[in-house]
């Protein structure tokens, strides 16, 4: 058994995203990188240890059970794509992995409909066998104990939230575990997961947004200065009004809220902030509704950057009645397991794309409102705070 236990094992964002570039960009292609941002050693052999879990994946299937889970919970995925993920196999080919003295390299490449599920489960797999071959045991009751004191404190608080805690979990058992306690200690307040197969096995909500990876593309297709108006009209135009909450921050959360239109307020229900200071992103948010002549009590939004509960119930109060807002916490509670034990600072990023498989590949780039988050080549970087007039 792979480490991934079943296709539905993933951030909903990654089918969500990958029906979008189906419809639209069927024949595009795309290259995603790991990136350890804390740039940590791994044992020597490591790399044939995530072969080995990549090749296991190819066994999975999406079940009859599970395929009517999406039909049920998913209505704005139609049937072609259903019937796709039916038929769908990893093909580990797809993936490059090897090392670089301690330095662990990946890179994923294809059709980007398929590569882009590679993403979540190959961070998921990093992180456990990490800890698993680092020989780090997590202290089960501390975890047990500490998950329901969070759940029943952001009850209390009236917080509601969101499990974003796939990607860096300590283990697919600790998630599993997490979730169940959850829902048990936070009732409604536990909005749901984003975690499909997590969703599924405990019958909770489906929960998430749009990746960094959307804008990126394109950013790299249709230019930087048109990159979050496009990436928002063509995800209205895929999903009409559902799946209503945008990422700011992939070029600036400044420039982004030059490019969101009075249109783009309107259909979009909530802001995503992932980076920089939330404090200063409510006054931004609100004063761009305020500009646009939307009442900004009508709209919220969704924080996501390096959340614990003491951070999200500080947010909270500072947004007061003056726009909601609601959290997706991640490691702080799928990697909280004692024993001095840090959850790893892990990503997939997409490094380069192109429209057709006969085209010349474009470098992508994301930015973000904390300097130590960009990625791509500096010269592609330093290029797009050119054009943006980010320097």
């Amino acid at each position: 058994m792979s480490i991934i236990k079943s296709v539905l094992d993933t951030d909903l964002y990654k089918f969500t995203t990958s029906y979008a570039y189906s419809k639209l960009f069927p024949r595009a292609y795309g290259e995603f990188e790991f990136v350890d941002r804390s740039d940590d050693d791994y044992p020597e052999g490591f790399d044939e240890l995530i072969r080995e879990e990549l090749k296991k994946m190819e066994s999975l299937y999406l079940t009859d059970e599970e395929q009517a889970f999406l039909i049920k919970k998913l209505p704005y995925l139609p049937p072609i794509y259903i019937d796709f993920l039916k038929g769908f196999r990893f093909n580990s080919s797809e993936v490059k992995v090897w090392m670089e003295g301690k330095k662990l390299k990946v890179k994923a490449t294809g059709l980007l409909y398929r590569v882009t599920l590679w993403e979540t489960p190959i961070l998921a797999t990093v992180s456990e066998l990490y800890f698993k071959v680092t020989n780090q045991n997590p202290d089960i009751s501390y975890m047990e104990e500490t998950a329901k004191e969070k759940a029943e404190l952001l009850t209390k608080q009236n917080i509601i939230y969101s499990l974003f805690g796939m990607r860096r979990r300590f283990s697919f058992e600790v998630e599993d575990r997490v979730t169940e306690l959850l829902k048990i200690h936070s009732g409604d307040n536990f909005f749901g997961t984003s975690n499909v197969y997590m969703a599924y096995k405990h019958n909770v909500n489906v929960s998430g947004t749009h990746p960094h990876e959307w804008v990126q593309f394109h950013g790299s297709i249709y230019g930087y200065k048109m990159a979050n108006y496009m990436s928002m009209e063509n995800w209205i135009n895929v999903y009409d009004g559902d799946l209503g909450t945008v990422l700011t921050d992939t070029y600036t959360t400044e420039i982004f809220l030059q490019n969101f239109s009075k249109k783009h307020a309107a259909l979009f229900t909530s802001l995503r902030h992932d980076s920089g200071d939330p404090m200063a992103f409510v006054d931004k948010a609100i004063k761009r509704y305020e500009e646009l002549r939307i009442n900004p009590q009508i709209k919220y939004i969704v924080f996501s950057d390096s959340l614990n509960v003491e951070k999200a119930i500080a947010i909270k109060e500072y947004c007061g009645d003056r726009i909601g807002a609601t959290f997706g916490i991640g490691t702080n509670l799928t990697n909280d397991v004692g024993n001095d034990i840090k959850g790893m600072n892990i990503v997939m990023k997409l490094f380069r794309c192109k429209m057709t498989e006969k085209e010349q590949w474009h470098e992508c780039v994301k930015l973000s409102d904390v300097e130590g988050k960009h990625t791509g080549s500096k010269r592609e970087i330093h290029l797009v705070q050119e054009t943006l007039g980010l320097l």
